[in-house]
């Protein structure tokens, strides 16, 4: 077993001592795409020898948020504030070693929360609880990092623990196809904007048992990500940071804090400040959790009922064509679908018919209309 995971080690070192330029990118690929493969074993033979595969933790409600951050820095007592949840607060590391749901009812919508336990580092290695904790972020549809005000530099441990389990984060997958074919050998097509060699994409496909292929690579990318395009199990995910106690620094002190914020990459415009214990900051945090979900409130107009305000019917952008209302909204629905009219920000027109692809829009009124 230690030779796997020495062999890892092996790799790693001689990647990071190999100078990155044009004429040694070839090998760093090859080094690269090998490394990729044996943590990939690695990782089968822990889970098969008896290694828990994960907290099953059911998905409910219209979203789903996973808050990370390392122990003790209020992802309790923050939980408590925003939703129902009862998680045990305690001033100690490691009270909730369990993933806690707590639901946040907000414009209508049942948003999800789940405080993952503190990560520690080496949690993709398998360390501490790690393992079981990142496979329940991967289902997530958005991490929300919560940084405690005074130890910012917390955030790039956590990205790069979520980094190295397969988690990537704002940004899309890389593009590019790759069709199996019987013979012909690697027939690769690049746009001509990308400056990987081609030698560098043959070696990297052949490394992951490509032989005969038909590969096209529109868009720029590094190594890393052509690994990741290759392997097509990674998850692309959102992210939003979170500032904790907020209430215990002096005035004064918020520079330093965007300092430190912008030392790590995060713009501290785009974070969002709170204390859950003064339950401050918290309503500018519902909101930016509403915009980066994209979700989207549709009412239905219920034959002989009139409009149901209270309890919208909720879709997230990218999945909010009436087919996909349909399809959430269950039964038979799909089956006895005649047609549906809709009124609001996506109708040209008050009462418009619309077909199954026509894009709803947030505070659309919907009207669906099927046999008996």
């Amino acid at each position: 077993m230690m030779g796997l995971e020495e062999e890892i080690e092996d790799l790693r070192e001689e990647i990071s001592n190999t100078p990155y330029n044009k004429s040694t990118e070839q090998h760093i690929g090859r080094l690269k795409a090998k490394l990729a493969e044996k943590k990939e074993t690695l990782e089968r033979r822990q889970s098969s020898s008896g290694g828990s595969s994960g907290y099953a933790v059911e998905k409910t409600g219209d979203a789903t948020v996973a808050l990370v951050g390392f122990p003790s820095v209020g992802k309790s007592s923050l939980l408590n504030a925003l939703t129902n949840a009862d998680s045990e607060v305690g001033e100690y590391e490691f009270t909730t070693l369990n993933v806690e749901p707590g639901m946040l009812k907000y414009r209508g919508a049942n948003i999800q929360l789940l405080d993952v336990p503190g990560l520690i580092e080496g949690a993709a290695g398998g360390r501490g609880d790690g393992k079981q904790v990142l496979s329940v972020i991967r289902t997530a549809d958005l991490v929300v990092f919560l940084l405690s005000v005074f130890e910012i530099d917390q955030y790039e441990r956590l990205r790069r623990e979520l980094y190295e389990n397969k988690i990537r984060l704002d940004t899309s997958p890389p593009n590019l196809s790759i069709t199996k074919t019987h013979k012909g050998g690697l027939n690769v097509t690049t746009a001509d904007d990308v400056s990987l060699g081609e030698d560098t994409i043959t070696d990297v496909l052949r490394q992951h048992g490509f032989v005969n292929a038909e590969v096209t690579i529109r868009g720029d990318l590094t190594i890393d990500e052509l690994i990741d395009g290759v392997m097509d199990n990674r998850v692309y995910l959102p992210s939003l940071v979170t500032v904790n106690k907020v209430d215990l620094i002096e005035p004064g002190y918020k520079e330093t804090v965007d300092e430190n914020l912008r030392e790590v990459g995060v713009d501290p415009e785009q974070a969002v400040f709170i204390s859950a214990d003064a339950e401050r900051g918290l309503d500018a945090l519902k909101d930016r959790l509403w915009e980066e979900l994209g979700l989207i409130r549709v009412y239905m107009d219920k034959p002989g009922r009139g409009v149901d305000y209270d309890e919208p019917l909720v879709l997230m952008e990218g999945n909010n064509t009436l087919d996909d209302a349909l399809e959430r909204l269950g039964g038979t629905l799909d089956e006895r679908f005649r047609f549906a009219r809709v009124t609001g920000p996506s109708a040209k027109h008050d009462e418009q018919q619309i077909g199954r692809d026509h894009e709803l829009a947030d505070e659309d009124v919907l009207r669906v209309v099927a046999r008996k």
